[in-house]
């Protein structure tokens, strides 16, 4: 029934009819602008959180690998370094973070060792999704210029004799340069004193500045200092010589087999991300280790980029898995503090 009032009056009828009309267009306009307003992933800058201090190895690493990433995407990826308690708290910062894709990990082999060596701090395997592996990093032994030994053979004699008058750099328990300390202890005897550093840039300054006498560190962050002299280099830790080092032997010539050593890199982002972003970064990810100034960068530090196929979140998740049953047995066994 249609009410109308005399025409000194509201004619409801029109007022209804008019009040149809406008929630017609308002819901219309609603459903217009809805899909605008969500914006596709990314729609603003990214973080990616590297555990360690800022001009260590795992942060040139994540440094090559953002920029790269941030062109892919459209948005550009922000390094923020997060050092202390062997990655831990970095690490913490990521778990926590909301899962929306706008704040990453890039760690190192730190991730397997944390489960052992800071117990009920971080699952690695429950608290990330992982995107890929990013690349495998060989370290070298490298001392201060006037450090007596010449040659690993001397520094493993040396050391030995002096034990605790020397002194060993590394960035903390779990990361890659006391793991290397640790296998360098197993393999050779020698318990020298260790210092801890949040990282192992603010350990190479220290090394250069001779306030510390030794260190193992990974390529990315000595092969500068050793092609200019600013400190001295006794191996590498693969089985072969590299190109950009090629007058520093292997630390197989000297017998140290076990102490073959390559840090892998990967990018992770928090427990319960949408699979949509994951694959997204994933893609971002494969797109930048196809790269030629990412390809020759990592050359120019002998780094090995991942090949594209292998850069995948199946892949990180297997290396994760065996690298924490691999170090749990040394580090439970033979520990370095």
């Amino acid at each position: 029934m249609v009410i109308s009032i005399s025409s000194s009056g509201w004619n409801l009828s029109g007022v209804i009819k008019r009040s149809r009309a406008t929630g017609i267009a308002f819901v219309s306009l609603c459903l217009a602008v809805g899909p605008a307003a969500a914006q596709p992933y990314p729609s603003r800058p990214i973080t990616m959180v590297v555990p360690y201090a800022a001009g260590g190895p795992t942060d040139t690493v994540a440094r090559i690998v953002a920029e790269a990433m941030g062109r892919d995407l459209g948005q550009r990826v922000i390094v923020e370094n997060i050092a202390g308690a062997g990655g831990t708290i970095g690490m913490t910062r990521v778990a926590k973070s909301e899962p929306n894709g706008y704040t990453l990990l890039l760690n190192h082999i730190g991730m397997a060792t944390a489960p052992t060596l800071y117990p009920g701090s971080i699952d690695p395997l429950a608290s990330f999704e992982p995107v890929g592996l990013v690349a495998d990093v060989p370290m070298t032994i490298v001392a201060r210029r006037s450090f007596p030994p010449n040659t690993l053979k001397e520094l493993i004699a040396y050391t030995a004799a002096q034990g605790q008058k020397v002194s060993y750099a590394h960035a903390g328990a779990g990361t890659a340069s006391h793991i290397c300390g640790v296998l360098f202890a197993s393999e050779t005897g020698a318990l020298p004193v260790t210092v801890p550093y949040k990282g192992t840039g603010p350990a190479m300054i220290d090394l250069i500045g001779e306030q510390v006498d030794f260190m193992c560190d990974q390529t990315t962050n000595t092969t500068n200092q050793i092609q200019s002299g600013e400190i001295k280099a006794y191996a590498v830790t693969t089985s072969h010589r590299i190109p950009a080092l090629p007058n520093v032997p292997p630390v197989t010539e000297a017998g140290l087999g076990k102490m073959e050593l390559a840090i892998w890199h990967g990018i992770y982002a928090p427990k319960g991300t949408p699979p949509e972003v994951t694959q997204k970064l994933t893609s971002a990810l494969q797109n930048s280790l196809l790269a030629n100034a990412v390809l020759e960068r990592f050359r120019q530090l002998s780094a090995i980029a991942v090949s594209a196929e292998n850069a995948t979140p199946s892949a990180l998740k297997a290396k994760l898995i065996a690298d924490i049953a691999r170090w749990k047995r040394l580090l439970e066994g033979e520990l370095v503090k």
